[in-house]
């Protein structure tokens, strides 16, 4: 059997989790997740959600881009950095293909991704998607559905948009012949920005 390919999410997870001198045990009580799911992750038997990469970069006190790629840039005022098209750092789910875009900078308010929204049935979902933050989706092409815990189930199309509190559950599925691609933009929680950790 060829060994694993190894994803940047696999490099980077269990190089900051060496670094900090974590065991799979420590790091997943300070990202509160099983030590077999974190080892799951790390061996590339199981992609994480966004909601568990937030708890991941939670608890090891990064951002979420810092999962996929090493900070290249300081905090302070004036940043930039410019993506060309196909840049970015690809993470595949169960439900979606994101492309995280912007992916330089550390410790940015917003987290902006390219979408193709994969999932075609409610029922591949284990429960609902939930996180801090709040998040803004624009539809690219196709269309899609877009389903929360407390408002009747919407259908959007190109030029068409949703702004959400991201604590409360949501899932978003493709109902277009085709994958739908969206604009996705995905607030950091707030313990992360003030630098704040889970104790």
């Amino acid at each position: 059997m060829a060994p694993r390919e190894e994803t940047p999410l696999m490099q980077r997870l269990r190089a900051v989790r060496q670094a900090n001198d974590l065991t799979l045990e420590q790091a997943g009580r300070a990202c509160g997740i099983a030590a077999s799911t974190l080892s799951k992750i790390e061996n590339g038997l199981m992609s994480p959600t966004y909601d568990v990469l937030q708890k991941l970069a939670i608890g090891l006190s990064l951002d979420v881009s810092e999962l996929f790629t090493p900070a290249r840039e300081p905090m302070g005022a004036g940043r930039c950095v410019v993506d060309r098209a196909g840049q970015g750092k690809v993470h595949k789910t169960r439900y979606y293909e994101h492309l995280l875009l912007c992916s330089q900078l550390s410790h940015k308010r917003i987290l902006p991704f390219l979408t193709t929204i994969t999932a075609r049935d409610l029922t591949v979902f284990v429960d609902w998607n939930r996180h801090e933050g709040e998040e803004f989706v624009y539809v690219i092409s196709g269309q899609i559905e877009l389903h929360t815990e407390f408002y009747a189930e919407a259908t959007l199309g190109p030029g068409d948009s949703f702004y959400i509190d991201s604590r409360m559950g949501h899932r978003c599925i493709s109902v277009s012949q085709e994958d739908a691609q969206v604009l996705w933009m995905a607030t950091q929680r707030p313990e992360a920005e003030s630098g704040e950790t889970n104790e």
